[in-house]
Parts: C-alpha cells; structure tokens; sequence
C-alpha cells in the first residue's frame, strides 16, 4: 500500500490546467512535480497544477503509481438560473439598450451591460424598479457572490449595469446608488523575458501567425488592434503604425519595426490580403479566436510561462522599452494609456527583475 495517497482532479477537454492534491508530507512527490516545466501551486486552494496534457497526465500517474492516487470530479460551479422576461421587462430592457446603444459603448460593453442587467430585472421580479433600494442592491450582489460565485469582474461588471439604469435611464442621481464595490486587486502585468519572447515568435511555422504575433510584441498592440489594421495604416515612410478607434475611441500611432517591416513585406507578397492586414480565409477581418488559438499553439510549442497571453505580448513590449531606457512618457503614448498611473506599473516589474538593484544580502559578509 502506498504511504501517500494523490487525488487528481478530472480536467474538462477544454480545460487548460490539471489541478491535483498531494498530502504534505509527500516531499519525494512535491519535489518531482516542481521539476516539471509547467507546475503550478496554488497557495489559495492548496492545490497543484500542470498544462492540461495526456503526457502531463501520464506522468503524474507514473509518479503517484497504481494505487497512489484517487481521480475526482470537480465541484461544478452552481449555474445562474435563467427566466424569461415578461412584457414589462422587455419594455425596460428595450429602452435601456436604447440609451446604452445612445452612448455609443462598444458592442462587448453593450453586451456585458444588458447580460447583467437581465440578471436585475429577473431576481426582483414583478418589483417596481423605482423602489429597490441600495441595500437590497446590494443584498443581490451578496446572494450572486455566496450562491454563483461570481468573480471581482463580473460582480463590478453588474454592479456597472445596474448604476447605468439608475443614473442615465431612470436619470437618479449619480450618488444615489453608492454600490459596495470589491476590493480592487493589486496585480502586477505578467511579461516574459526577451529569450521567452524569442521562442514564442519563432514557433509558428505559419508566416502569417509569425506576423500576428510578431506585430503584437514589436508594437505593444491588443488583439482587437491588431484586427484593426488595415493595409494603408502601415506607414513604412514614417516607420510608424495608424491605430484607429483604439480603446476608449482614441487613435494613435506606434512604432514600425524594421525587421517587422520586412517581414510583413513577404506576407504581403505570399498572401495579398485586400483590405485588412489580416484577414480570414474567405476575406474579412481575422478573428479574435484565431489570434487565442494560434498563442496557445505556440505556448505550448515553446514551452513558456503556461499563464501567458497575446496580451502578455503587449506587457513584454513596455517592460522592455523601460528596461532599454525609453521614458515613460513615451510608452504611455505607444499603448494609448489615458493616465500614466496605468504605465507606471511597468516600473515594479522592471525594478523587481533590473540587474542593477540587489539584494543587501549579495554585499554582507558571512562565514562559512
């Protein structure tokens, strides 16, 4: 019989992690799956993880043995109920889209509203919306958290629809709905280092994938603003790319890399897109999924940091620009970042990795 016992968690197809538990005092154990590239502790569930692979699966049930381990199906997460709304509360729902429509919100934002406010409308059904009160507000938020566990995101996203009612449909006051927020994480961007970077754009054998995800980093773009681009919108005289109707409907130009330039010239020439730098196989703007597919693919290819996204690209792009020395001012205008409170996080990533700052203990003198 085997002195420790591991209990693996079943991963859903499409998960992208294998969560398991092994006992404390497994130490043999613990110290073969920190080896693994992918090994992952989550200190808040008390769990491990690796990349959601048959050969990661594999090798943690060689390490536990036949009878070292139990396979467990995870909790499902309580589904939110769905009711149908009812011809008062279509009517309620028609005008409100109508005023966020107005507003001119982007359509994610237009779709996140409405998603939360249906969850408003159905829980205090048959209510008068006009006498709801802030603390039963606040008491459906509470039972959205206990029951669905909702997270930070989607419970500020809800409570952003509900306000949006209050103050711009049924014109409240912008006070008068002083909602409790959660507590606003501290996180700092993750970023790659420049020999991760150089092996995750070297993995696609694809030139166009090369491309996306090259023009990503090279440039500090989203993917949403790498769909964007069109054909005249790469200024190959001025070394400089036109991003138009970013986040927040601003424009903006970055910067064209040389190698980049080169490198798009031989994609222009092998695919001759039309309109859009990118574009579908049947014409039309590349997706935003196909942008997610072809990452992961060269993640995994590359075996980088597993918690890496296009995005991660982005936040490579500023690290590195500090760490070359460029000021922040000049970052905050190649993202398009409206405050520089929001460039300056890069700071705490560079001051944590810069060379140039040591521990104190790297200059005391000890003995043996």
């Amino acid at each position: 019989m085997p002195t420790h016992q591991a209990i693996i968690f079943n991963a859903l197809p499409n998960a992208k992690r294998i969560k398991f538990h092994i006992p404390y005092n497994a130490i043999e154990w613990r110290i073969q799956i920190k080896a693994m590239d992918s090994s992952y502790y989550h200190s808040a569930q008390k769990l491990w993880s690796v990349i959601n692979t048959k050969e990661n699966l594999n090798t943690l049930k060689k390490l536990f043995g036949k009878e070292g381990y139990n396979i467990c199906q995870p909790a499902a997460k309580p589904k939110m109920p769905y009711h149908a709304l009812d011809n008062d509360q279509k009517e309620i729902l028609a005008l409100y889209t109508q005023k966020i429509t107005l507003k001119s919100y982007s359509a994610h934002t237009i779709k996140t509203y409405r998603n939360g406010f249906i969850r408003f409308l159905t829980f205090f059904n048959s209510r008068n919306y006009n006498d709801i009160s802030k603390d039963e507000i606040e008491g459906f938020i509470y039972h959205l958290i206990q029951k669905h566990k909702i997270s930070d995101s989607l419970q500020n996203s809800i409570i952003n629809a509900i306000k949006f009612y209050y103050e711009h449909v049924l014109n409240k006051p912008r006070e008068y709905y002083n909602i409790q927020r959660p507590k606003k994480a501290k996180s700092l961007p993750n970023t790659l280092a420049k020999e991760e970077v150089i092996k995750i754009l070297s993995a696609p054998d694809n030139l166009k994938h090369k491309c996306i995800l090259t023009l990503i980093y090279s440039a500090g773009l989203r993917i949403s603003e790498v769909l964007k681009i069109r054909i005249e919108d790469i200024h190959s005289k001025e070394m400089r790319i036109f991003i138009k109707g970013a986040k927040g409907k601003k424009d903006r130009y970055t910067v064209l890399s040389e190698k980049m330039l080169l490198m798009l010239r031989k994609y222009y020439i092998k695919e001759k897109p039309a309109y859009w730098l990118f574009e579908g196989a049947e014409g039309g703007q590349y997706s935003v999924s196909s942008i997610q597919k072809i990452f992961r693919k060269a993640a995994k290819k590359s075996r980088i940091n597993p918690w890496a996204t296009p995005h991660t690209l982005r936040h490579s792009f500023a690290t590195h620009l500090l760490t070359q020395g460029v000021s922040l001012r000049y970052i905050q205008c190649l993202l398009g970042h409206e405050s520089s409170k929001t460039t300056e996080i890069y700071t705490h990533v560079m001051n944590i990795n810069n060379k140039i700052v040591q521990s104190p203990l790297d200059n005391l003198v000890m003995g043996p």
